[in-house]
């Protein structure tokens, strides 16, 4: 058991992944968890196996999938490696999973005190039905379950090869410890410019470059006001969003976030046109 990060604390070494199976990663083609994958692949050396969720009601699902397929080649021409040791991309639909009590209440007890997406519940009912634990999850500095957890997890040596975060076992019966403890969280004290800064060092800009974010594209173009594209302004990658999109958000976020979530929602709707 890893102790919770208070002074200098203790960890424990997990054991590495075995080869055939790799590391288990939450990949959206999005930045955060496309700059973990780069960081397992390129300066880990370490064999991975990426998952996505398929959610039919994201207007964005196409978008990543392909964005996906083009990082993946793209790495493939780069870091010829990375042939073996990326692993097919294995994708799950969501709308198979079945609701759990327990899950479903920790969203709410936790949503009472901090507004987190839906996928909270989801990615849980996900590692439940496969018996899953120890998948990567790219939370990180910013990130409202950064803030969340940043009293509930523990450090300790990942594949013999960097660290990572966990919910400690200790607040088990929290709602905390309900949703997040089947996930690891490698870039729990970085940020997204420190990211980029990374990123430049090591040659991988192109790739990054190459990831999406936007739920609700128009016209194949980030939309400006979806959640990850708010979240994409106020984290420092502005540049991210069309010049004119920019804008858009610059009202939006002045103006309608404020308001109570069904004024929200129905005003989004004309927002996003």
């Amino acid at each position: 058991m890893c102790d919770a990060i208070q002074g200098q604390g203790h960890s424990r070494t997990a054991a590495p992944p075995a080869a055939g199976r790799g590391v288990k990663l939450l990949w959206t083609g999005g930045w955060d968890s496309t700059f973990q994958l780069l960081r397992l692949l390129l300066k880990h050396h370490l064999p991975v196996v990426p998952y996505y969720l398929e959610d039919p009601t994201r207007a964005s699902t196409a978008t990543e999938l392909r964005t996906m397929q083009r990082i993946g080649d793209a790495l493939h021409d780069a870091f010829p490696e990375t042939r073996e040791l990326l692993r097919p991309l294995r994708t799950f639909p969501i709308v198979d999973l079945e609701p759990d009590p327990a899950i479903a209440n920790a969203l709410r007890t936790i949503r009472s005190r901090i507004f987190i997406g839906s996928q909270y519940e989801w990615l849980p009912l996900f590692c439940k039905r496969h018996g899953m634990t120890g998948i990567e999850l790219s939370v990180h500095v910013d990130d409202k379950v950064q803030a969340l957890l940043s009293s509930f997890v523990c450090e300790f040596d990942r594949a013999g090869s960097y660290r990572s975060f966990r919910v400690d076992p200790r607040h088990a019966g929290t709602a905390e410890h309900t949703l997040f403890r089947c996930f690891d969280f490698p870039l729990f004290r970085i940020d997204k410019r420190a990211m980029a800064r990374e990123a430049e060092n090591e040659g991988w800009s192109r790739i990054m470059h190459m990831t999406w974010f936007c739920h609700r594209p128009l016209r194949g173009r980030p939309c400006g006001v979806c959640a990850p594209c708010v979240y994409a302004i106020e984290e420092g990658m502005a540049w991210r969003v069309p010049r004119a999109r920019r804008v858009l958000s610059f009202f939006y976020r002045t103006l309608v976030l404020p308001l109570k979530p069904p004024i929200r929602a129905a005003l989004a709707s004309v927002w996003k046109r």
